[in-house]
């Protein structure tokens, strides 16, 4: 071996040195590449297998995805760290760094971590889903899809509006399409000196002729206040919450069909001026 070294112009020394590494963690390199190969490989059947279990309970394909992808995340951390003890590193440090990078990243990412806790409990207590019209932040629309950060939305003109999760999370939130039937408010005024219960009736017949108005829960009429110029009535009537916007300004036109109809006058605002006194 000297002789060979010698030959080369390397120190036999550092020959020797080389030989005892390799001796003493050849074997131990080996050993953890091949448990890191067998790991990673582990790793993603068992990902796998979560993500099917889940998929048979039912639960929603987005948060199979994001439990698989956090599975597998923490579990390539640890097994990271045990390939790095098996060489001879101090995983005692290892665990440090990893902490402070944590520490770091998070005090960094605070708002993205919020977002991503925010989709996490989107996703578990399924506040709404895919296809829902929902309202938050002063937005509205159809959910096209809920993702880890995000939320997207179609509004009713047609615009995409992206909310972030952590906000949506833990804010106002009205989802409108998750009950089957809706409730169709509309408001009209009838004059001081028509009759009450002819309009009434009208309103009524005209909300039987509508097959879509829902005769149960019965249509409402009623006297809200009494205006300047109008007794304001207030309808109610019920229908399917897919027919909602049809049934609403179907209903407004119809409204004031009926009330033609039936010889109830819809006045506008005017006011009387008496003049007392001679006028020259």
């Amino acid at each position: 071996m000297e002789s060979l070294a010698s030959d080369l112009g390397i120190d036999p020394s550092l020959i020797e040195s080389a030989i005892g590494y390799i001796s003493k963690y050849g074997v131990k390199v080996l050993m953890a590449i091949l448990v890191l190969v067998v790991g990673f490989w582990i790793i993603k059947k068992f990902t796998r297998l979560i993500e099917m279990g889940l998929s048979k309970r039912g639960l929603d394909k987005s948060l199979q995805i994001y439990s698989g992808k956090i599975l597998s995340m923490l579990m390539k951390v640890g097994l990271l760290i045990s390939v790095a003890g098996m060489v001879g590193i101090e995983t005692t440090s290892f665990i440090a760094i990893f902490g402070a990078a944590g520490l770091a990243i998070g005090m960094a990412l605070q708002g993205s971590l919020g977002n991503f806790a925010g989709g996490f409990l989107l996703l578990v207590f399924r506040p709404f889903k895919v296809g829902d019209y929902i309202v938050s932040d002063g937005e509205e629309g159809v959910v096209q899809a809920i993702d880890v950060f995000c939320t997207t939305l179609t509004t009713l003109d047609n615009r995409r509006v992206i909310l972030p999760n952590g906000p949506l999370a833990g804010g106002k939130l009205i989802n409108v399409g998750v009950e089957t039937n809706r409730r169709v408010d509309l408001s009209i005024g009838i004059s001081y000196g028509d009759d009450f219960g002819k309009a009434q009736t009208a309103i009524l017949n005209m909300a039987k002729e509508d097959s879509r108005i829902l005769q149960e829960p019965a249509p409402f009429v009623g006297i809200t206040d009494f205006g300047d110029s109008s007794v304001n009535l207030t309808v109610r009537v019920w229908c399917k919450s897919a027919d909602y916007w049809d049934v609403f300004f179907d209903s407004n036109r119809r409204l004031k069909e009926c009330l033609d109809s039936a010889g109830i006058s819809i006045p506008f605002p005017q006011r009387e001026v008496n003049i007392i006194g001679n006028v020259k």
